[in-house]
């Protein structure tokens, strides 16, 4: 396999957010033969099961996207102890018409930064227990609820020093699973 591509959920559509910095500074960690591209989900119209027949252009590109990568990033903020509104309506739409689900034995990760001492921790647990359903071999060691206090990230952007080492070899742990599921 020449290059790895990662496709990159993340669940937060603030600009700025700190889960939208996580997934840049881990691309920035991960090995010249891996590829993270975000993808977007900020267009996605509202699931209704009656567009199934008549999927919208976002949606259909959504899922190229997801088929074409080897393995999926899920990088995710917790809102209400729960994943958000915007993640699971992606989910949604890319798991549909029944059968049809872009997701199916494509490997994850998921991984999310909070303000909150335990991070994301509720909303990864929820999530899994999604992507167990959609048939996603995910990640399950070494969990990474990220406590997004300063010196996180760096003026560029960057991992910080002190977790750089934990999200690095995270990400080389991802990179392997994803490798030993393609």
């Amino acid at each position: 396999m020449a290059q790895l591509n990662i496709a990159v959920i993340v669940g937060s559509l603030r600009k700025d957010s700190f889960n939208r910095q996580l997934a840049t500074g881990l691309a920035r960690l991960a090995p010249p033969d891996v590829k993270f591209t975000q993808l977007r989900i900020d267009d996605l119209p509202l699931y209704n099961q009656d567009d199934d027949g008549q999927q919208a252009a976002s949606v259909v590109r959504l899922k190229g996207e997801i088929k074409a990568a080897q393995g999926v990033l899920f990088v995710t903020a917790e809102y209400n102890r729960s994943i958000p509104g915007v993640l699971k309506n992606a989910i949604d739409h890319a798991s549909r018409p029944y059968g049809q689900s872009a997701w199916a034995g494509k490997p994850a990760g998921v991984i999310g930064a909070s303000v909150g001492a335990i991070g994301t921790a509720m909303s990864q647990q929820h999530l899994r227990n999604v992507l167990a359903y959609l048939d996603m071999p995910t990640l399950g060691q070494p969990e990474g609820f990220i406590h997004a206090k300063d010196g996180l990230f760096d003026a560029d952007g960057s991992i910080g020093a002190a977790s750089r080492e934990f999200l690095r070899a995270w990400v080389t742990k991802y990179v392997d699973w994803v490798k030993k599921h393609n």
